[in-house]
Protein backbone atom coordinates (compact mmCIF):
# COMPACT_ATOMS: atom_id res chain seq x y z
CA UNK A 1 0.00 0.00 0.00
CA UNK A 2 1.49 3.10 -0.68
CA UNK A 3 2.41 5.45 1.91
CA UNK A 4 0.68 8.57 1.28
CA UNK A 5 3.12 11.70 2.81
CA UNK A 6 1.96 13.48 6.13
CA UNK A 7 3.18 16.30 5.19
CA UNK A 8 0.17 16.99 3.08
CA UNK A 9 -2.01 17.18 5.43
CA UNK A 10 -1.68 19.97 7.73
CA UNK A 11 -3.26 19.73 11.51
CA UNK A 12 -7.02 20.14 10.94
CA UNK A 13 -6.82 22.58 14.35
CA UNK A 14 -5.10 25.43 12.98
CA UNK A 15 -7.83 25.34 9.86
CA UNK A 16 -10.60 26.28 13.03
CA UNK A 17 -12.12 23.09 12.72
CA UNK A 18 -15.06 23.00 15.35
CA UNK A 19 -16.01 20.07 17.39
CA UNK A 20 -18.99 17.96 16.03
CA UNK A 21 -19.66 15.50 13.46
CA UNK A 22 -18.60 15.95 10.15
CA UNK A 23 -20.71 14.02 6.87
CA UNK A 24 -17.46 13.89 4.47
CA UNK A 25 -17.74 12.62 0.98
CA UNK A 26 -14.24 10.30 0.45
CA UNK A 27 -14.86 10.89 -3.68
CA UNK A 28 -15.29 8.34 -6.49
CA UNK A 29 -12.61 6.04 -4.92
CA UNK A 30 -9.07 7.37 -5.31
CA UNK A 31 -7.54 8.49 -2.32
CA UNK A 32 -6.50 11.65 -3.56
CA UNK A 33 -9.60 12.61 -5.14
CA UNK A 34 -10.82 13.45 -1.06
CA UNK A 35 -11.04 17.55 -0.87
CA UNK A 36 -8.29 19.29 0.74
CA UNK A 37 -10.95 20.44 3.36
CA UNK A 38 -12.25 16.61 4.01
CA UNK A 39 -8.86 15.27 4.43
CA UNK A 40 -7.69 17.90 7.12
CA UNK A 41 -10.80 16.68 9.20
CA UNK A 42 -10.17 13.31 8.75
CA UNK A 43 -6.48 13.69 10.01
CA UNK A 44 -7.62 15.37 13.28
CA UNK A 45 -10.56 12.97 13.62
CA UNK A 46 -10.87 11.47 16.91
CA UNK A 47 -13.48 8.57 15.56
CA UNK A 48 -14.06 7.87 11.89
CA UNK A 49 -17.07 5.97 10.60
CA UNK A 50 -16.37 4.97 6.92
CA UNK A 51 -17.72 3.23 4.82
CA UNK A 52 -16.91 -0.43 2.85
CA UNK A 53 -16.89 1.09 -0.31
CA UNK A 54 -14.12 3.82 0.14
CA UNK A 55 -10.28 3.19 -0.81
CA UNK A 56 -8.52 1.63 2.29
CA UNK A 57 -5.57 3.71 1.68
CA UNK A 58 -7.31 6.42 2.35
CA UNK A 59 -7.37 5.45 6.15
CA UNK A 60 -3.99 6.25 5.86
CA UNK A 61 -4.93 10.34 6.17
CA UNK A 62 -5.90 9.35 10.10
CA UNK A 63 -3.23 6.47 11.36
CA UNK A 64 -3.89 7.23 15.30
CA UNK A 65 -7.56 7.78 14.86
CA UNK A 66 -10.50 5.14 16.31
CA UNK A 67 -11.85 3.58 12.66
CA UNK A 68 -14.84 1.75 12.43
CA UNK A 69 -15.94 0.22 9.53
CA UNK A 70 -19.89 0.99 8.61
CA UNK A 71 -22.25 1.28 5.65
CA UNK A 72 -23.89 -1.05 2.87
CA UNK A 73 -22.26 -3.31 0.66
CA UNK A 74 -24.44 -6.26 -1.21
CA UNK A 75 -23.73 -9.66 0.15
CA UNK A 76 -22.14 -8.91 3.11
CA UNK A 77 -22.81 -7.77 6.61
CA UNK A 78 -23.43 -4.36 7.10
CA UNK A 79 -24.42 -1.93 9.83
CA UNK A 80 -28.55 -0.81 9.88
CA UNK A 81 -28.64 2.79 8.90
CA UNK A 82 -30.60 3.17 12.15
CA UNK A 83 -27.80 2.12 14.05
CA UNK A 84 -25.13 4.14 12.52
CA UNK A 85 -27.29 7.21 12.90
CA UNK A 86 -27.40 5.99 17.06
CA UNK A 87 -23.92 5.77 17.07
CA UNK A 88 -23.18 8.75 15.37
CA UNK A 89 -24.50 10.57 17.67
CA UNK A 90 -23.16 8.56 20.67
CA UNK A 91 -19.86 9.40 19.36
CA UNK A 92 -20.68 12.99 19.46
CA UNK A 93 -21.19 12.87 23.53
CA UNK A 94 -17.48 11.51 23.86
CA UNK A 95 -15.21 12.91 21.10
CA UNK A 96 -14.48 15.93 19.86
CA UNK A 97 -14.47 15.51 15.99
CA UNK A 98 -16.52 12.59 14.94
CA UNK A 99 -16.35 11.62 11.15
CA UNK A 100 -18.78 9.73 9.08
CA UNK A 101 -16.97 9.34 5.75
CA UNK A 102 -19.49 8.42 2.82
CA UNK A 103 -18.69 7.54 -0.68
CA UNK A 104 -18.82 9.57 -3.19
CA UNK A 105 -21.07 13.13 -2.11
CA UNK A 106 -22.70 12.44 0.82
CA UNK A 107 -25.93 14.26 -0.50
CA UNK A 108 -25.93 12.43 -3.45
CA UNK A 109 -27.97 8.98 -3.03
CA UNK A 110 -25.57 9.37 0.09
CA UNK A 111 -28.50 8.10 3.23
CA UNK A 112 -27.39 12.12 4.38
CA UNK A 113 -31.03 12.89 5.10
CA UNK A 114 -31.11 10.10 7.80
CA UNK A 115 -28.23 10.90 9.40
CA UNK A 116 -29.04 14.96 9.04
CA UNK A 117 -31.98 13.74 11.02
CA UNK A 118 -30.91 12.35 13.81
CA UNK A 119 -28.05 14.94 14.54
CA UNK A 120 -30.50 17.39 14.16
CA UNK A 121 -32.64 15.54 16.57
CA UNK A 122 -30.25 15.26 19.34
CA UNK A 123 -28.94 18.98 18.84
CA UNK A 124 -26.03 17.79 18.01
CA UNK A 125 -23.74 20.27 15.57
CA UNK A 126 -22.65 18.43 11.91
CA UNK A 127 -21.34 19.88 8.98
CA UNK A 128 -21.25 18.89 5.48
CA UNK A 129 -18.51 18.27 3.81
CA UNK A 130 -18.97 17.86 -0.27
CA UNK A 131 -17.51 14.98 -2.58
CA UNK A 132 -16.66 14.27 -5.93
CA UNK A 133 -20.00 11.96 -6.98
CA UNK A 134 -19.00 8.93 -9.17
CA UNK A 135 -21.10 10.37 -12.28
CA UNK A 136 -18.71 13.08 -12.51
CA UNK A 137 -15.53 11.00 -12.16
CA UNK A 138 -16.99 9.17 -14.73
CA UNK A 139 -17.47 11.19 -17.04
CA UNK A 140 -13.84 12.84 -16.49
CA UNK A 141 -12.35 9.37 -16.93
CA UNK A 142 -13.82 9.16 -20.06
CA UNK A 143 -12.89 12.57 -21.17
CA UNK A 144 -16.63 13.08 -22.01
CA UNK A 145 -19.01 16.00 -20.59
CA UNK A 146 -22.11 14.95 -19.78
CA UNK A 147 -23.33 18.48 -20.63
CA UNK A 148 -22.13 20.38 -23.82
CA UNK A 149 -23.56 23.75 -25.31
CA UNK A 150 -24.93 22.17 -28.31
CA UNK A 151 -26.08 18.67 -26.95
CA UNK A 152 -27.15 18.17 -23.92
CA UNK A 153 -27.95 21.00 -21.39
CA UNK A 154 -29.55 18.43 -18.76
CA UNK A 155 -28.21 15.94 -16.50
CA UNK A 156 -29.91 13.51 -14.49
CA UNK A 157 -28.71 11.58 -11.32
CA UNK A 158 -30.98 8.41 -10.73
CA UNK A 159 -30.97 4.88 -9.35
CA UNK A 160 -33.11 1.96 -10.40
CA UNK A 161 -36.86 2.45 -10.56
CA UNK A 162 -38.13 -0.44 -8.83
CA UNK A 163 -36.10 0.48 -5.84
CA UNK A 164 -38.66 4.05 -5.19
CA UNK A 165 -41.39 2.12 -3.63
CA UNK A 166 -43.39 6.01 -3.50
CA UNK A 167 -44.23 8.40 -6.60
CA UNK A 168 -40.51 10.15 -7.09
CA UNK A 169 -41.14 14.13 -6.18
CA UNK A 170 -37.99 15.14 -8.62
CA UNK A 171 -35.34 17.88 -8.20
CA UNK A 172 -34.30 20.15 -10.57
CA UNK A 173 -31.23 22.32 -10.27
CA UNK A 174 -30.15 24.65 -12.17
CA UNK A 175 -27.12 26.60 -12.53
CA UNK A 176 -26.24 30.11 -13.81
CA UNK A 177 -30.31 31.05 -13.64
CA UNK A 178 -30.21 34.36 -12.02
CA UNK A 179 -31.51 36.30 -14.93
CA UNK A 180 -33.61 33.62 -16.31
CA UNK A 181 -35.85 33.19 -12.38
CA UNK A 182 -38.92 33.58 -14.27
CA UNK A 183 -38.59 31.27 -17.16
CA UNK A 184 -37.55 28.37 -14.96
CA UNK A 185 -40.45 28.73 -12.86
CA UNK A 186 -43.06 28.72 -15.78
CA UNK A 187 -41.25 26.27 -17.56
CA UNK A 188 -41.17 23.61 -14.57
CA UNK A 189 -44.98 24.35 -13.82
CA UNK A 190 -45.54 23.60 -17.84
CA UNK A 191 -44.18 20.27 -16.88
CA UNK A 192 -46.15 19.53 -14.26
CA UNK A 193 -44.30 20.66 -10.68
CA UNK A 194 -47.35 21.84 -8.71
CA UNK A 195 -47.56 25.52 -7.99
CA UNK A 196 -45.98 25.90 -4.49
CA UNK A 197 -43.05 23.52 -5.00
CA UNK A 198 -40.35 24.96 -2.42
CA UNK A 199 -37.58 26.81 -4.62
CA UNK A 200 -34.06 28.14 -2.86
CA UNK A 201 -31.55 30.18 -4.23
CA UNK A 202 -27.98 30.27 -3.52
CA UNK A 203 -25.95 33.20 -4.25
CA UNK A 204 -22.08 32.70 -3.97
CA UNK A 205 -21.86 28.93 -2.79
CA UNK A 206 -19.23 28.23 -0.27
CA UNK A 207 -17.62 32.12 -0.34
CA UNK A 208 -18.17 34.35 2.55
CA UNK A 209 -20.44 36.41 1.00
CA UNK A 210 -22.89 33.30 0.51
CA UNK A 211 -26.65 33.65 1.02
CA UNK A 212 -29.77 31.73 0.39
CA UNK A 213 -33.24 32.42 0.16
CA UNK A 214 -36.94 30.77 -0.33
CA UNK A 215 -39.21 30.57 -2.03
CA UNK A 216 -42.25 28.49 -3.78
CA UNK A 217 -42.45 28.47 -7.55
CA UNK A 218 -45.30 30.68 -7.87
CA UNK A 219 -44.14 33.53 -6.45
CA UNK A 220 -40.64 33.16 -8.70
CA UNK A 221 -43.09 33.00 -11.24
CA UNK A 222 -44.62 36.33 -11.04
CA UNK A 223 -41.84 38.15 -9.49
CA UNK A 224 -38.97 40.15 -10.97
CA UNK A 225 -36.45 39.23 -8.62
CA UNK A 226 -33.03 38.88 -10.51
CA UNK A 227 -31.70 42.09 -9.60
CA UNK A 228 -31.82 41.47 -6.00
CA UNK A 229 -29.03 39.44 -6.23
CA UNK A 230 -25.53 41.04 -6.19
CA UNK A 231 -23.95 41.83 -9.58
CA UNK A 232 -22.54 39.35 -11.37
CA UNK A 233 -22.69 37.02 -9.01
CA UNK A 234 -23.56 33.36 -9.58
CA UNK A 235 -27.18 31.54 -8.42
CA UNK A 236 -28.21 28.08 -8.15
CA UNK A 237 -31.67 27.39 -8.17
CA UNK A 238 -32.78 24.59 -5.95
CA UNK A 239 -36.32 23.28 -6.85
CA UNK A 240 -38.20 20.13 -5.31
CA UNK A 241 -39.90 18.59 -2.30
CA UNK A 242 -37.18 17.65 -0.85
CA UNK A 243 -36.31 21.67 0.11
CA UNK A 244 -39.91 21.59 1.77
CA UNK A 245 -38.45 21.71 5.42
CA UNK A 246 -35.75 24.24 4.58
CA UNK A 247 -38.24 27.09 3.70
CA UNK A 248 -38.74 27.30 7.23
CA UNK A 249 -34.77 28.26 7.93
CA UNK A 250 -34.12 30.22 4.85
CA UNK A 251 -35.24 34.34 4.76
CA UNK A 252 -38.16 34.41 2.43
CA UNK A 253 -37.50 36.24 -1.04
CA UNK A 254 -40.64 37.68 -1.17
CA UNK A 255 -40.45 39.25 2.47
CA UNK A 256 -36.06 40.61 1.42
CA UNK A 257 -37.50 41.81 -2.15
CA UNK A 258 -40.16 44.29 0.63
CA UNK A 259 -37.37 45.02 2.73
CA UNK A 260 -35.03 45.72 0.13
CA UNK A 261 -37.18 48.01 -1.95
CA UNK A 262 -37.83 49.95 1.33
CA UNK A 263 -33.87 50.20 1.47
CA UNK A 264 -34.03 51.41 -2.44
CA UNK A 265 -36.30 54.33 -1.00
CA UNK A 266 -34.76 55.49 1.82
CA UNK A 267 -31.38 56.20 -0.28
Amino acid sequence: MEKIASKVVASSKSYGILPGVYLIGAGPGAADLITVRGARILADADIVFYDALIDISMLEWCPSTRLVQVGKRCGSHSSSQHFINKQLVDAASKHLVVVRLKGGDPMIFGRAQEEIDALEKANVRYEIIPGITTALAASAELRQPPTTRELSRTLTLTTLPSRCAHEDHKTAIYYMARDQLCEVATTLIAQGYPVDTPVCLMESVSLPTQRSFGCILDELRFGDVHHYFLDKQPVVVMVGEVYRKKLQTLTPLIDYQIYFKVLQVAS
